[in-house]
């Protein structure tokens, strides 16, 4: 009997299991990448999604971007890091923007706009810095002066914005599983090996390769 082996990989575009098994034929290993199903918002949560962006004065398709990126619109998600909801708050930003219950869309929607509301401002609008701080914490950008050089960080980022480029509810391939709000990012994630290789230049000018 063969044996399969199965390996979590976790990366900007989420959690995905490798799955390792002998070939019955050939004897040969064989790897094969398996990602999550991709979950559609109903109709009232992307009401409420628009409804809350407005009221923060935000983008409506930056809140859906971070969502789908964050939990692919699973109000249930908990994320290994302790991350929770739709937006995935940890406990101190919950707490921190008002938050009373995480598994609740609504209340957790609000909680994340208010916290991408306070970045924005707190970075002058720039996006990048924003969505760096809402993966890795303030803490971490202001250590670098710009967007951490760690390859879930930056995977983040790019696809967060990449999303941002797509449909008002885009599609993707998975959630992300990242450190999420004030606690910074593991200098030792590696980026997904498969993934494409990009260039990307922070606020300061300065230009990463990051792949995503």
């Amino acid at each position: 009997m063969y044996g399969v082996a199965a390996v979590i990989l976790h990366g900007a575009g989420g959690a995905a299991v490798s799955v390792v098994r002998a070939d019955a034929r050939t004897g040969r290993l064989v790897r094969t990448v398996v990602r999550p199903t991709v979950r559609t918002p109903s109709a009232p949560l992307t009401e409420t999604v628009d409804r809350i962006a407005r009221q923060n004065q935000i983008s409506p398709q930056l809140v859906h971007s971070v969502i789908r990126a964050e939990s692919n619109y699973d109000p249930n998600a908990v994320s290994p890091k302790g991350a929770l909801g739709l937006m995935q708050l940890i406990p101190a930003t919950a707490r921190r923007f008002g938050v009373s219950d995480v598994f609740d869309p609504a209340d957790n929607i609000q909680g994340g706009a208010r916290y991408l509301k306070h970045l924005l401002d707190l970075y002058k609008g720039d996006e990048a810095l924003a969505l760096a701080a809402y993966n890795a914490g303030e803490g971490a950008v202001s250590r670098y002066g710009g967007v951490p050089p760690f390859p879930e960080t930056q995977n983040y980022v790019a696809r967060v914005r990449q999303l941002l480029d797509g449909p008002a509810t885009p599609k993707v391939t998975a959630p992300a599983t990242s450190a999420v709000q004030t606690n910074d990012a593991a200098e030792t994630v590696p980026a997904e090996v498969y993934n494409p290789i990009r260039e990307v230049k922070d606020a300061n000018g300065r230009i990463y390769y990051i792949s995503h």
